[in-house]
């Protein structure tokens, strides 16, 4: 014969998982990388509408539908999770969102680079260096803090992590830029880097890139 659970009703269901949330905490769900980002975003910004204490509080408003035909927590689906919290903070919530903690920086090279809220040292961003030629001033985020620049070579690996980035050009540019030039000539260093333009490529490439254009 089928067992209990195959007539369990999926109203009683929903109501089972939601009450086992409640309980047990929002762990029990299966938050997306992305999901998880928003949320450290939104407290670094001090948005209260995505804290545990808050997001149980409403629980009701918000989890049923995602409940809605499922049997099993993890089968609740990520992006209809992002898009609650989403909804919870809305437009103007956003837009505070992404002026106090912008989820990108978009290097002068036209690279853009998730951005760490939840790094130890405070908010981080991985760059290759030679994105941020041309940048005189550090990257500040809406509240005045300084991005945690984590500077690394064409290869990836780390030269310097800066909360100062004018001090850096001015410093100890010099010897990076003589070490890097050894161990990677075809790309530019200048000595006036933030003078310099932004790029990506190597030297051979950009003058192809400014011959034909």
């Amino acid at each position: 014969s089928a067992g209990p659970d195959s007539a369990a009703d999926p109203d009683e269901i929903a109501a089972a998982l939601l009450e086992g949330v409640r309980a047990y905490g929002l762990a029990l769900l299966p938050w997306s990388d992305t999901a998880q980002a928003l949320r450290t975003r939104a407290a670094y910004a001090g948005l209260d509408a995505l804290s545990d204490t808050a997001l149980i509080a409403d629980l009701d408003d918000w989890l049923p539908p995602l409940l809605a035909g499922k049997r099993r927590l993890d089968a609740v689906s990520g992006e209809g999770l992002t898009q609650a919290l989403q909804n919870r903070i809305g437009w103007d919530g956003q837009k505070t969102l992404d002026r106090l903690a912008p989820a990108r920086l978009e290097t002068p090279a036209g690279s853009s680079h998730a951005i760490d809220y939840a790094a130890e040292g405070g908010p981080t961003v991985e760059v290759r260096v030679q994105a941020l030629f041309g940048l005189a001033s550090h990257p500040m985020l809406g509240d005045g803090t300084p991005l945690v620049l984590s500077l690394t070579s064409p290869a990836g690996r780390p030269i310097q992590t800066t909360r100062d980035l004018p001090g850096f050009w001015k410093g100890s540019w010099a010897d990076v830029a003589k070490e890097m030039r050894g161990r990677y000539p075809r790309h530019p260093w200048p000595d006036d880097p933030a003078a310099a333009s932004a790029t990506l490529r190597t030297k051979n490439a950009d003058a192809r890139r400014r011959g034909s254009g």
